[in-house]
């Protein structure tokens, strides 16, 4: 499962777990300069896991390698499978900033945080996979430059989200460079698994991308919000009922609750609203009433009610 800003924390990998659990998640988007600052107590909560969600990947993100360095040393102490460094975030101020996708065009940069990013691992006495995730390019796509740039870091794994940053999400997914990306890593000989990334909606397709363009491994990103169970690799993919999923609604509310307090945002909640409240009549009309409350208990009272007339 995809690293996920405002998505993908604790609450919601918890809710994953309990429907189809994918073999590997990310945290959030994480701000290395965040972990050393004032405010790295807040910043730290989103590496916050629970045991049922391992394994699971920290990721970071920055361009300092000296900030790389301590951010990956502190984070290597914390129980994760391994520390991924983005390289693809096409979001404005953070690349404006050098950091994200902007690294495809800095590659020396790029490989003094990948640098970084290990010796930080290793002085914290420990030894964890490295993996990158990027894009195909900034404003063209320059797969047969950067990939092989990357892939000659020693990098465990990359991750390859197959459109450029000024294409965000708003074309199809270039799965013919991802599996270019494959061709360029064997005849490079190096052993860096290859992860593709882009438009993935379920297992299912998941699989099939596998097999024609043989990636080492498939992430789902934006597709977990078509369906829960996006992760079943069935042959017939689970699909919740409207009383199941409002049950699991009523779970992710209470845990949030329960987890963040006041902490974060009750609107974060609300990004999720779509996928629990749909498929039957009246839906839509629920909608507007859920996105109108301000608290996680107005929610888990106008749930009780919505229970009853299912």
């Amino acid at each position: 499962m995809a690293p996920l800003e405002g998505v993908s924390d604790t609450v919601f990998r918890q809710i994953i777990v309990s429907t189809a659990k994918p073999d590997l998640f990310f945290t959030e988007f994480t701000s290395a300069d965040g972990l050393l600052s004032r405010g790295s107590d807040a910043v730290s909560e989103n590496l916050l896991f629970s045991p049922p969600e391992a394994p699971i990947i920290a990721q970071i993100w920055g361009n300092n390698p000296d900030v790389m360095y301590e951010a990956a040393k502190l984070v290597a102490g914390r129980g994760f499978a391994g520390i991924d460094i983005n390289m693809g975030c096409p979001d404005k101020t953070v690349m404006k900033n050098g950091c994200g996708a902007s690294l495809i065009d800095t590659p020396e940069t790029a490989a003094s945080v990948i640098r970084a990013v290990k010796n930080g691992i290793r002085d914290a006495g420990t030894t964890l996979p490295v993996s990158v995730k990027t894009r195909l390019g900034t404003r063209s796509r320059v797969t047969d430059t950067w990939i092989p740039f990357l892939l000659g870091q020693e990098i465990d794994a990359l991750t390859v989200h197959g459109r450029t940053a000024r294409e965000m999400s708003n074309v199809p997914a270039h799965w013919d460079d991802i599996g270019r990306a494959v061709r360029i890593r064997d005849r490079m000989g190096v052993r860096t698994n290859i992860i593709g990334n882009g438009d993935i909606r379920d297992a299912r397709r998941a699989l099939e991308m596998y097999g024609r363009y043989q990636v080492d491994g498939v992430m789902i990103g934006r597709g977990i919000f078509q369906n829960l169970w996006a992760f079943d690799r069935s042959p017939a993919p689970h699909q919740g009922t409207p009383r199941e999923l409002i049950r699991i609604m009523e779970r992710h509310v209470t845990l949030f609750a329960e987890t963040w307090g006041s902490r974060k945002s009750y609107a974060i909640l609300k990004k999720f609203y779509k996928l629990y409240i749909h498929g039957f009549h009246g839906a839509s009309d629920w909608r507007v009433r859920f996105m109108a409350t301000t608290t996680p208990a107005e929610a888990l009272a106008l749930l009780s009610e919505l229970s009853s007339e299912l």
